[in-house]
């Protein structure tokens, strides 16, 4: 899969099954020419089928944006050390690069690559469940680094205490002007499962907290952000591995 997204992105990196310790996690946000989905998804099929053909080890999901403009798709994949960056392509990723670009560099558009780290102490410690089919990513970019982990970390303490976490927090390492610094990610088992009423983290704080305190922390939450956004993503199944 690397090797994939070396001739996509000309940066190399290797897939690894998710463990509950802190990890890495790559992620390719591609945008497909307009017009061009339903070429891209078989480029990408023809690719996977290769790579098996070959015997390739490695793993990867590939999410669709549900919402936003254009065609998005984000393929993510985790790295347990920075060592991994300088470990070679597998043998059937380079047996399977003119795939890549005979059938899936022409229907792209633009490709951003970021890194992030997950945060275990704001997290769940349940794995992902199988059945996973949706999640909902709140990104954050701050003006307060320190402010905010404050307020996250009230939350999910509170949450913690209430019923235990149901997502995963990342920090983003690096990246452009308006990449975020954190992200929290929150499955789901398909989009019918947002339909269950759930009383969301604030709801769940003001409970254990009170409102006055609760009005305090989100004011904490507006000074220390510079903006903030979300957006659900759909697992693609047949492009995955």
């Amino acid at each position: 899969m690397r090797k994939l997204l070396y001739v996509l992105l000309l940066l190399p990196f290797v897939v690894i099954a998710q463990e509950n310790e802190s990890f890495l996690l790559n992620m390719s946000e591609i945008t497909v020419k307009p017009g061009h989905e339903a070429q891209f998804i078989e480029g990408v099929k023809s690719w996977k089928a290769c790579y098996l053909e070959n015997e390739g080890e490695n793993t990867w999901n590939m999410w669709s944006r549900v919402q936003g403009e254009g065609t998005v798709y984000t393929m993510t994949s985790t790295m347990a050390k920075w060592a991994e960056m300088d470990e070679e392509g597998d043998a059937a990723g380079k047996a399977c690069r003119m795939v890549v670009i005979n059938f899936i560099r022409p229907h792209v558009e633009s490709i951003h690559y970021n890194i992030a780290r997950s945060i275990p102490e704001l997290s769940t410690t349940t794995p992902m469940p199988e059945d996973t089919e949706l999640v909902n990513v709140y990104n954050f970019k701050t003006s307060n680094s320190t402010g905010f982990r404050e307020v996250v970390d009230a939350l999910t303490s509170a949450m913690k205490k209430a019923e235990g976490t149901r997502a995963t927090w990342y920090s983003v390492i690096g990246g452009a002007p308006e990449v975020a610094d954190y992200f929290v990610g929150v499955p789901f088992k398909n989009f019918a499962d947002l339909d269950v009423e759930r009383d969301g983290i604030w709801k769940v704080y003001e409970k254990a907290n009170g409102k006055s305190k609760t009005d305090a922390l989100k004011a904490k939450m507006r000074a220390s952000l510079s903006s903030d956004w979300s957006y659900m993503y759909s697992l693609n199944k047949e492009l995955s591995n």
